[in-house]
């Protein structure tokens, strides 16, 4: 069974209040640290037996709550960086600096021409619509190229969701349609069907500079993590690591493009666009399927 199949049979829930309940088991989870957690009194807050929380998170991630919130934890992001220290150097050591298979989701990428982005997107067609994740609603958008953007729809914030994607590309004409979307966001979400022989396309929609830096991103693997500086020092720019944390506060294109795998120099989760307990999610998630492997 898939995770998203998983997902649509927990009992009474949607995939959105599953992923609402995971969220409010990782606030819990993320305040005494992995060891003192008490997962008795978080299943009862959930209003849930301590056989169903489990059940849900090795659902959802594949992880019981202590393995989830250890994977998670400030120690695991340093185990991350020190066996990733050099996996940026390493794939341009062997020549895979352009597209490639690195990348979990087997995604092909490319940018569209400079004068759509100083144009704020003029002449683009962009299909859009609201569609489940694991970790919540998504807000999709496809163009001619292939995947623009994908934003995370809390309930009630479904049309920020919209306008913060939409608010890059001013001038491109926008057309709703769910139907369209879906299939594209249940191949991207659902495991069971990433495939190398069909690839997600991603169009990337930037400056030149924050394209880099995406395009570097899509080279650090599920169950890594790099720091801002190795990205900075990866595209050539040593001592502009605020600059890059803008350019991956700026991306566009969540999961598919990990931001979430960026990390402080000491392994501390820090700021994401989508909120610190989605990252938190994201990683567990990912987590689990590496330890499934």
């Amino acid at each position: 069974m898939n995770e998203m199949t998983a997902l649509s049979q927990l009992p009474d829930m949607t995939s959105e209040q599953t992923y609402r309940a995971i969220a409010q088991a990782i606030e819990y989870l993320s305040m005494p640290g992995p060891e003192a957690s008490d997962i008795a009194g978080l299943a009862h807050a959930l209003s849930m037996s301590e056989r169903q929380l489990v059940d849900m998170f090795r659902r959802w991630c594949g992880l019981t709550p202590k393995s989830f919130a250890q994977a998670v934890a400030l120690d695991h992001a340093r185990k991350l960086l020190r066996d990733n220290m050099s996996v940026l150097d390493t794939t341009y050591e062997l020549g895979l600096s352009g597209p490639s298979r690195l990348h979990d989701l087997f995604v092909t990428y490319d940018a569209v021409p400079p004068g759509v982005y100083r144009a704020k997107g003029a002449g683009l067609e962009v299909t859009w619509g609201y569609a489940p994740s694991p970790f919540g609603n998504v807000c999709l958008m496809v163009t001619q190229y292939g995947v623009a953007g994908i934003s995370f729809a809390d309930d009630g914030k479904e049309q920020y969701a919209f306008e913060d994607l939409a608010g890059r590309w001013p001038n491109a004409q926008y057309k709703r349609d769910d139907k369209a979307i879906a299939p594209i966001a249940s191949r991207i979400f659902d495991p069971g069907r990433w495939d190398p022989d069909q690839p997600i396309r991603l169009v990337m929609i930037g400056s030149q500079f924050e394209i880099k830096v995406w395009e570097t991103l899509l080279k650090v693997p599920a169950g890594r993590a790099a720091t801002y500086g190795e990205v900075a020092r990866a595209v050539g720019r040593p001592n502009a690591a605020r600059a890059i944390g803008r350019a991956v506060g700026r991306n566009p294109i969540s999961f598919v493009v990990p931001c979430h795998r960026i990390v402080g120099s000491t392994g501390a989760l820090t700021g994401y666009h989508w909120g610190i307990v989605r990252k938190r999610a994201i990683l567990g998630w990912e987590a689990g399927l590496v330890s499934a492997q």
